[in-house]
């Protein structure tokens, strides 16, 4: 009787142990409990330049351990093609950049007519417009003009990517700057640079995806390697944490920006727009998110965190 007593007791313990353990899990998420999040997506390929077409079934968003539901993915074309586009040209370059300015006008005059293209001017900590967003491609071209160099004053670049981004208009195009800049914030020169990390949050809440090409400064900064060193740095932060890229030659402006812009192009040409589900918190929040995929010789790239607004 004793031994069918003790039986019971640990069945019942069994049971008891169960039940709590189940309840310590937290509940599966409802449909009530996530919001969508859109972010622009490009697709690399690992080794050479043949890029593989990524289907949704392909496409994983991964938080940690979990996985997060998909629920858009298109490629950037047709109706979803329209792209702004802003060249932002640092005043502080060296006024020898303009060499390389037929370059950039060739690279606009090949953007398709769903691309609108502006070009503007770091100047003083703003953005000062030379055109406006356009698809006459030509007129956008003729708006460039030689940077002042030495006499643009010290200004952030940094400032200008922010107050370009505050100022967008269009909200349903993909959005993307390519800056033509040294990089050098001379109003924070230290390690910490709060207007960097600005413009990242910026460019990460409005879906902006930001590229730059490195070209020298005017004066002495031009040939300061500690300096060239620190701007390429932060240009590096702000393209990879935006989900853009980089592109240097050496510690001097580019000979040629063609396979640059080339190369950029077909950045472009391979994006896709993709729609998930996350879980809000109370307040706003930047949240660190990984894209993978399993298709062969394929590479996801996108900002490394999406902004998601407060739960209601």
């Amino acid at each position: 009787m004793k031994t069918k007593l003790l039986i019971c007791m640990s069945a019942l313990g069994m049971i008891s142990s169960v039940c709590g353990a189940a309840n310590a899990f937290p509940p599966p998420q409802t449909s009530e409990e996530l919001v969508p999040v859109g972010t622009v997506v490009t697709v690399e390929a690992k080794h050479g330049k043949d890029i593989p077409v990524i289907n949704k079934e392909d496409v994983r968003v991964m938080q940690g351990h979990n996985r997060l539901q998909v629920l858009e993915w298109f490629p950037a074309q047709g109706d979803h093609a329209a792209l702004e586009l802003l060249i932002l040209i640092d005043e502080a370059a060296s006024p020898t950049v303009a060499n390389q300015f037929d370059d950039l006008r060739k690279f606009m005059s090949a953007q398709p007519s769903t691309t609108a293209v502006a070009v503007g001017y770091s100047e003083y900590g703003s953005l000062r417009m030379a055109q406006d967003f356009t698809t006459d491609h030509e007129a956008a071209g003729k708006a460039l003009r030689i940077p002042m160099g030495m006499f643009g004053g010290e200004s952030s670049p940094y400032l200008a990517v922010s107050d370009a981004i505050k100022h967008w208009h269009d909200m349903k195009a993909r959005r993307a700057i390519l800056m033509v800049s040294d990089g050098v914030d001379p109003l924070q020169p230290g390690i910490t640079d709060t207007y960097l990390d600005a413009s990242v949050e910026d460019a990460q809440r409005a879906g902006v995806q930001v590229s730059a090409i490195f070209v020298s400064a005017a004066g002495h900064f031009g040939h300061s390697y500690w300096r060239i060193s620190r701007g390429q740095d932060d240009l590096s932060q702000l393209t990879e944490k935006t989900g853009g890229e980089s592109y240097f030659q050496g510690f001097s402006t580019p000979v040629s920006f063609s396979p640059f812009l080339d190369e950029f192009a077909d950045r472009l040409g391979h994006q896709y727009l993709l729609k998930f589900l996350i879980k809000p918190e109370k307040k706003p929040s930047y949240q660190h998110v990984k894209l993978e995929t399993e298709v062969p010789n394929a590479e996801l790239v996108g900002p490394d965190q999406v902004y998601v607004a407060a739960a209601k």
